[in-house]
């Protein structure tokens, strides 16, 4: 906590000297002290218990997480000198690069660089390093929390910025949906509720995340509905006897996690936390804050992810998968398809006594029946609560690609020599992304 006051000194002292006082900082300000000091109470207890659970594997990553610390120091020291000193000239568009599970700020060496080539001045880009290895292994809420704080210090310290968006790997996709719930904050108008999504779109325009304007929420092979189910985690084959392994081994493999993604957390009656996350609930306006950025993409692997399947990352039912694809979009290899799903108008997710028991008796005496209808139901009330938001949903096919089985982390570049694969995909989201740039500079000027 005095760590957090001797920010808010520094910040203040700072600010008082500046002519454009922005009363937004007080909001961030306070959000920082606020949230830091229920972080650290409510994870105190889960940590001093999990921690010796991982100290093990901890020890392995000691050097990794000091080179990724030194990686995210060089980038504090870019962000001080080049947005604070110069104010105004800074870069305007703050571009949040979240990394997934057991991953650090290096995987998005060669993606950074070039996004830092084809985006321009414009961008600042800025790669996440709150949850690093195995704080992957806390749960989804806690490393959201912990991204949203660390996105809050970031837009503190540069004060040229204006808007805001994210680009999210795998596990970090989630991380980035839980963090925007806790960053949103909504304008005066969407107090009311509206009567149908194209009035909710237009209220909801000049809704903030982090104090910025929200462009782009952009996901790579991100599991949106869990990793439960048949073949939406590949490496168990479908095979059902490891299906039924997996949920209750999950939690002592990856902790917290580990059951979230299976939706096994919490009481019997008490919707998973992925379900909640479809909704606008007590735990956070999730769909709210979604809907306040101006695109949403998809980004998916028809085949070959061995990690995420293609239903839970593309946000579709098994039936509405693409026919084999032919051949890449001229000038992104592997990119097979864009299509662009309109919102879909439905009752809002809920969780109805069906599931509760169905994730009772999985819970309890799991089998392949009733774990199978239990994650039907709770696949298909996420499905329609997140199609309450229109998506465009981008599919990636490595069949052709010489390491086709690395399609997990080809579709990011996760190494440049082993998974330049994804070189097109990288290109494809930089120049959605530039053209997303470009209808918000156009709009603003008419």
């Amino acid at each position: 906590m005095a760590s957090c006051t001797s920010v808010l000194l520094v910040y203040r002292r700072r600010s008082t000297s500046c002519k454009d006082y922005c009363p937004v900082f007080d909001f961030r300000t306070s959000f920082a002290l606020l949230s830091s000091a229920a972080a650290s109470s409510s994870s105190s207890h889960y940590c001093s218990s999990y921690s010796c659970k991982i100290s093990g594997i901890n020890n392995n990553f000691k050097y990794q997480e000091s080179k990724a610390r030194a990686m995210r120091t060089s980038l504090g020291d870019f962000a001080s000198s080049r947005c604070i000193v110069n104010g105004e000239s800074g870069p305007d568009h703050l571009l949040v690069l979240v990394h997934g599970i057991l991953a650090s700020p290096s995987d998005w060496t060669y993606f950074e660089a070039e996004l830092k080539k084809r985006l321009g001045r414009n961008f600042f880009i800025y790669a996440s390093s709150s949850n690093t290895y195995t704080k992957t292994f806390s749960g989804i809420d806690g490393a959201g929390r912990r991204l949203a704080e660390e996105v809050i210090e970031v837009v503190q310290r540069a004060e040229s910025l204006k808007k805001i968006s994210f680009l999210a790997h795998s596990l970090g996709g989630l991380f980035a949906r839980h963090a925007i719930a806790i960053l949103y904050s909504p304008n005066n108008l969407s107090n009311r509720e509206p009567d149908d999504s194209s009035k909710a779109s237009s209220i909801r325009k000049h809704d903030l995340i982090a104090g910025l304007e929200p462009v782009n929420f952009i996901t790579l092979a991100t599991p949106h509905l869990g990793v439960r189910g048949r073949k939406q985690l590949p490496l168990l084959l479908g095979i059902p006897i490891l299906e039924k392994l997996a949920p209750p081994i999950a939690p002592l493999l990856v902790g917290r996690t580990g059951s979230q993604l299976f939706l096994t957390d919490g009481k019997p009656n008490r919707p998973p936390l992925l379900l909640r996350m479809t909704t606008d609930c007590e735990d956070g306006k999730f769909i709210s804050a979604l809907s306040a950025f101006k695109c949403r993409m998809l980004y998916a692997n028809v085949s070959y992810d061995h990690m995420v399947g293609w239903r839970t990352s593309s946000i579709r039912r098994e039936h509405e998968r693409p026919k084999p694809p032919q051949g890449s979009l001229d000038g992104y290899k592997h990119v097979v398809d864009v299509d662009y799903c309109p919102p879909v108008y439905s009752e809002g997710s809920h969780f109805p006594p069906e599931p509760a028991k169905a994730k009772e008796v999985a819970q309890t005496a799991p089998s392949i029946h009733n774990t199978a209808e239990y994650h039907e139901i709770v696949e298909e009330e996420m499905i329609r609560g997140l199609q309450h938001l229109g998506w465009k949903k981008v599919d990636v096919s490595f069949h052709s690609a010489v390491w086709p089985f690395f399609a997990h982390n080809n579709i990011h570049v996760k190494n440049e020599w082993l998974h330049n694969a994804g070189a097109g995909v990288v290109a494809h989201v930089a120049d959605s992304l530039k053209q997303q740039e470009s209808s918000s500079f156009l709009a603003a000027s008419l």
